[in-house]
């Protein structure tokens, strides 16, 4: 029989200690989603001729995000280790054809873009003139095993296709019909401030022998001017999900009484035209908002507002599908117990 002396015990023990020391530390190959306590949206926005952020009496308008990293070995042995934690493997973050620096690349592009619609969105809604001019077709997704992998990226703009200029899904529809399937297009884009061209070979899906694609789907892009000044520091934070929050903050900062003296925490990409779109880490800003004791969640309608019924504990959430019905809901809210 082998007897376990106190060195042996030692030695076995701190082998204990740098294995779970490793898993803590060392880095897997998914990634972690973890709430983040929700945030007051008025220190972060400057609006020229705007009031001083205390006009709310106890209310508010609060944007909520995600933290997200690269899971630990031991998170992703014991499935996140944290409340509100979920994993997803790399595949679903990233976009086809990126790596994690692109990914934070877009996500901050996304989060500017975000600020300049909503106040867009804002000032409208006020009757200020805004003026915007196409400046051509920004990509939205990559099609995963499509020939535009590697090739574009999400937040790339299109501006030309086969020396043709594009605004539009439909202008790329009718250039890569105009060629047979399998030939070379070039697009010339701009991203991050440099302008490329990149020659894609076009491929036939299967049921629209028609209509061959590249691969991705796109918006149409706008150069928006602002009648006044609008500045939002929104930091190393990325993403287009603040859109929403911004937009309200920015008409109460104009004098507008959208929160009616509520906390009132938001989520929701928000598009010229005030519509409202789906966002990710739904589950993560629910709880979120709750920590932070605010009265109602505004998040986008569909799919977003039914997960988050799943985590409202109590906390009325409200379902928008563009921003005129957030302001309505906002509107017709109880009076609020401060």
């Amino acid at each position: 029989m082998r007897h376990f002396t106190p060195g042996r015990l030692l030695v076995a023990g701190g082998a204990l200690a740098v294995v779970v020391f490793a898993l803590w530390v060392l880095p897997s190959n998914d990634y972690i989603f973890l709430p983040d306590r929700a945030h007051p949206v008025g220190p972060l926005v400057s609006v020229q001729g705007g009031r001083d952020p205390t006009y709310h009496n106890g209310g508010g308008v609060f944007f909520v995000d995600v933290f997200v990293r690269k899971a630990t070995l031991l998170e992703r042995l014991f499935g996140g280790l944290h409340d509100g934690a979920d994993l997803y493997p790399a595949s679903e973050i990233n976009p086809p054809g990126t790596n994690s620096a692109a990914r934070n690349r877009i996500d901050l592009t996304d989060m500017r873009l975000s600020q300049q619609t909503a106040a867009a969105v804002a000032l409208r809604a006020l009757g200020r003139k805004v003026e915007e001019r196409p400046t051509g077709a920004r990509v939205e997704d990559v099609l995963g095993g499509g020939p535009a992998v590697g090739k574009l990226e999400p937040d790339d703009l299109i501006t030309a296709v086969a020396g043709k200029r594009v605004f539009s899904r439909n202008d790329i529809a009718a250039i890569t019909r105009a060629h047979p399937a399998g030939s070379g297009l070039v697009f010339t884009i701009r991203r991050a401030g440099r302008q490329l061209a990149e020659t894609i070979r076009t491929i036939l899906v299967p049921g629209q022998p028609q209509q061959p694609i590249v691969g991705i789907d796109v918006t149409p892009a706008y150069d928006i001017h602002l009648p006044i000044k609008v500045s939002i520091d929104s930091g190393n934070i990325g993403g287009p999900s603040a859109g929403l929050p911004f937009a309200l903050e920015v008409m109460e900062k104009l004098g507008r009484d959208v929160v009616h003296g509520h906390k009132i925490a938001a989520t929701g990409e928000i598009f010229l035209n005030g519509e409202i779109g789906p966002i990710g880490g739904i589950k993560q800003k629910v709880i979120g908002a709750r920590e932070a004791g605010v009265d109602a969640f505004l998040v986008p309608a569909g799919d977003n507002y039914k997960d988050a019924r799943k985590y409202a504990h109590g906390l009325t959430i409200l379902p928008v599908q563009n921003f005129q019905q957030a302001l309505h809901e906002l509107a017709t809210l109880p009076p609020a117990k401060r």
